[in-house]
């Protein structure tokens, strides 16, 4: 029996318009029509201005800070479901709360596990994000996730750069294995720093892991909040000897005083993807679209054809 196909309908939260407007032209089709009431006092209601009966629905947003990004995702998953949705998948390029992924000290929330807990509740049926803090936040979901790698759209890019002497770098120990999977591509060495936190967002001490005099290296970390430990490594790095230091990061928080950061910091150039809207500019910031990506596996989602496939780099 050949496979039925269903509709397929992309919305948007307003967090995400942007890069959800380029997955639905690199998909072939227009956004679906939602609209998001807002009353005086801050309260919002999203709602479809078309029908999602018997549908495909994937619904677009980064659950990034505001918590407004994931209760839209919320209640506008509970509308679909309630006007009969067939499926609902969520699409999430952040995954927020992906930081908070274990117990490391007494009494503490584990913010992730609670999200996907929500996210179950509100009756999604299957999560496509992208580059999660820790791959095993997977495993806090009983419905199927899509982890797309976006290793397939950074790697031809530092390719370009012909770098003469590429090593790369994880700006801490909980990275190394993601700069591991990165330098296979390029068969190129690895070289760790590792910090040392007083607290969130502010590092105590630093030290280079390895050989870097004479080398061009290439940070490699998922999340760019503050970018105190990119800069920081990035100054370490060059005072042991780099010949230059870029970064790639996935997920473009910048948050507080990151683009001032950035600019006073030795980096040659920080690229990022579009999964969170950039706040302001700068000449060393590098954007890569991830919505070629997306719209690919929605397609193989749809078709029920192989996601891992998508992470073939040539």
């Amino acid at each position: 029996m050949p496979l039925q196909f269903n509709t397929v309908k992309l919305f948007s939260g307003s967090g995400s318009e942007e890069l959800a407007a380029k997955i639905a032209e690199k998909y072939g089709r227009e956004l679906g029509d939602v609209a998001i009431s807002r009353f005086s006092d801050g309260e919002y209601q999203p709602h479809f201005n078309e029908s999602v009966r018997g549908c495909d629905v994937f619904l677009i947003q980064s659950t990034n800070p505001p918590v407004d990004n994931l209760m839209e995702l919320l209640m506008m998953t509970d509308a679909a479901r309630r006007a009969s949705a067939h499926y609902v998948t969520a699409v999430i390029p952040y995954f927020g709360l992906a930081r908070q992924d274990r117990k490391d000290k007494p009494r503490v929330a584990i913010g992730s596990k609670l999200v996907a807990n929500i996210l179950v509740a509100a009756g999604i049926n299957r999560v496509m994000t992208m580059d999660l803090h820790a791959a095993q936040i997977q495993g806090f979901f009983d419905i199927p996730v899509d982890h797309l790698d976006a290793s397939i759209i950074f790697v031809p890019y530092i390719k370009s750069l012909r770098l003469a002497n590429l090593t790369i770098a994880s700006p801490d120990m909980g990275g190394s294995y993601r700069a591991r999977t990165f330098a296979k591509f390029f068969n190129a060495e690895v070289v760790i720093c590792d910090k040392r936190r007083k607290r969130a967002n502010e590092i105590e001490s630093m030290t280079v892991i390895g050989d870097v005099v004479g080398q061009d290296i290439v940070l490699i970390d998922d999340i760019c909040d503050t970018a105190g430990t990119l800069s920081k490594a990035a100054g370490l790095i060059m005072d042991k000897g780099a010949n230059s230091v870029r970064a790639v990061c996935t997920h473009a928080l910048l948050s507080g005083k990151a683009y001032e950061t950035i600019e006073n910091s030795v980096l040659t150039e920080l690229i990022v993807t579009d999964t969170i809207p950039l706040k302001g500019q700068s000449d060393k910031i590098k954007q890569l679209s991830t919505a070629e990506l997306f719209a690919a596996a929605i397609t193989n989602v749809n078709e029920h054809g192989s996601i891992s496939q998508l992470f073939k780099v040539d």
